[in-house]
């Protein structure tokens, strides 16, 4: 599992750098406007599907009915995928031709007599150019899938790089050599999203002939196992998904309650004039802060789930819910031990970060000083993110895909309360709190429901754990806080938040290791591969 961990984490990793160079060209080109909030908008609906297919449901639901399969039946495992792949390339292609007919209903003056923003005919041109990415995007998710069944990591994990790139070279080719205005750019860029889609999908497809398998077009929707994975995947989509449709809600409210010149200062309600609570932009601010956050969830949050995750699977199929629930506890330990010093680094470095990466171009100190802002809010919820990835793949292995979603879909119906509630007295930190609270909801309802179902052994040890993780952050946010006073008088220029980035990462980083190697905080070693990785799925 620790070797499949590291390569996953290792290619997430290059594909993570490159995305944080993609969102620089974006706050150089596009900034932190208008035009960036459309674009955000926009590319939600088939960047969801990536996060869906891509990261959870449907390699969630296959992985184990399709290593059952392979068990027990070789021969009809090559069936089973390929009549997978068919039905989610027709399902997803119904999706897209769906979406375009009600954009052309749309743009046929059906729409007008909805009380829609002034700039959503920007946002639904540009949705309707990404809409096929779905299909390429979702077929390749099961590809993926496949592929890690068979121990095959590299391509899987590989794959994002490909967007990142395509979107990265639109960008600088439309800007640099053409010297195309933001909005010219912002419809190549889309462009630029369907040629990465076709390159991930041959990327996943010459490895499967390495690995033995051999897919084409096939319908046997009526054979039991085919029947488990659509049972189980509508669940998964909600409860995989909880975190990303919670940030699809915070963009579209940001959407609609941010003041703008086509809209105004304020709007009315029930007679009064009510004045919005967000600027033009707060969108984008969002998304920035969504970025950065989801750099280490990424890296190491959904890695950490993704290696994880075959191994509850394996333990559940022998009926072995000892090995489940420890590998379950030990996941839960390591990403506590990731994800709380990452937290804390992120608010202390939250403004030299943005300053360093985005504040260039289009980007101002008055977008650095509203990302860090929102960015620090997003952190404190970085615990509950990684946790979710690991406590629903352990429900998952077992084929339980209904009690995710019921919490997924409580979590959802919060969110919006407290996104409405918490945006007025605290603007965009407000729908990054919601978001962070209702990610710990679903931890720990989720936590309750497993240690209750199967026994403890889900949480063994991670009061140790905790506790150990909880002191090294403490202590290395002392030295931080300590470094950032100490680094005052260099002002505020690039080079003087680049100096107060390197020094407060790599310092705060060695300072945690080394208070983790001093107290024996074993997650150090478990990551670092240092054990056996099947000691994993041991129950100690």
């Amino acid at each position: 599992m620790i070797h499949g961990f590291r390569q996953i984490a290792s290619l997430t990793l290059a594909s993570r750098v490159l995305g944080m160079v993609r969102d620089m060209a974006y706050s150089y080109f596009l900034g932190a406007g208008g035009l960036m909030d459309a674009w955000t908008i926009a590319f939600r609906i088939p960047n969801l599907a990536r996060r869906m297919f891509g990261e959870g449901a449907a390699s969630a639901s296959f992985i184990p009915v399709y290593s059952e399969q392979l068990e027990r039946d070789p021969d009809t495992a090559g069936d089973l995928a390929s009549t997978v792949v068919s039905v989610v390339v027709a399902i997803t292609t119904a999706l897209v031709l769906l979406g375009w007919l009600g954009m052309g209903l749309y743009g046929a003056g059906a729409g007008r007599a909805l009380p829609l923003p002034p700039d959503t005919n920007r946002v639904l041109t540009l949705s309707s150019i990404m809409l096929p990415y779905m299909v390429m995007v979702c077929a390749a998710a099961i590809l993926a899938g496949i592929l890690n069944v068979h121990k095959h990591f590299a391509a899987p994990a590989a794959a994002p790089v490909l967007l990142n790139v395509c979107i990265i070279g639109t960008l600088a080719v439309t800007g640099w050599a053409l010297h195309l205005e933001p909005e010219q750019q912002v419809f190549y860029v889309a462009i630029g999203v369907l040629a990465a889609g076709v390159a991930q999908l041959v990327l996943q497809w010459l490895p499967l002939r390495r690995a033995g398998v051999t897919l084409r077009p096939a319908w046997a929707v009526r054979t039991t196992s085919f029947r488990r994975i659509m049972w189980l995947m509508g669940p998964m989509m909600v409860g995989l998904t909880a975190t990303q449709l919670n940030t699809l809600a915070d963009d579209v409210i940001a959407w609609w309650f941010s003041a703008s010149p086509q809209k105004g200062p304020a709007f009315e309600i029930m007679g009064r004039t009510v004045a919005y609570p967000l600027a033009r932009g707060s969108v984008s601010h969002l998304y920035y802060a969504q970025r950065l956050y989801q750099f280490p969830l990424g890296v190491l949050g959904i890695s950490l789930a993704t290696a994880v995750f075959p191994v509850m699977s394996a333990a559940a199929a022998r009926k072995d819910y000892a090995g489940l629930l420890a590998t379950c506890a030990r996941g839960l330990g390591g990403a506590i031990f990731v994800a709380l010093p990452a937290a804390v680094g992120l608010i202390l470095v939250a403004e030299p970060l943005i300053a360093v990466v985005f504040q260039h171009g289009q980007f101002t100190a008055q977008d650095t000083r509203r990302t860090a802002w929102t960015l620090s809010f997003y952190a404190l919820g970085l615990c509950g993110y990684f946790g979710q990835q690991i406590v629903t793949r352990a429900f998952y292995s077992v084929q339980d895909s209904k009690m995710p979603a019921m919490t997924a879909l409580l979590a959802v119906g919060v969110n919006l309360v407290l996104n409405l509630t918490l945006i007025w007295p605290l603007g965009t930190a407000g729908l990054a709190a919601s978001t962070a609270l209702c990610s710990y909801l679903q931890v720990v309802v989720l936590v309750c429901a497993l240690r209750r179902r199967y026994g403890p052994q889900a949480t063994q040890g991670l009061i140790v754990t905790g506790s150990k993780t909880a002191l090294g952050t403490l202590i290395m946010a002392a030295v931080g806080g300590a470094g950032l006073v100490l680094m005052r008088p260099l002002g505020a220029s690039f080079s003087a938040d680049l100096v107060r980035l390197m020094v407060l990462v790599l310092g705060g980083t060695g300072v945690y290791i080394l208070v983790a190697r001093m107290l024996g905080n074993e997650m150090l070693a478990m990551l670092l591969g240092r054990r056996r990785a099947d000691a994993v799925g041991q129950v100690r």
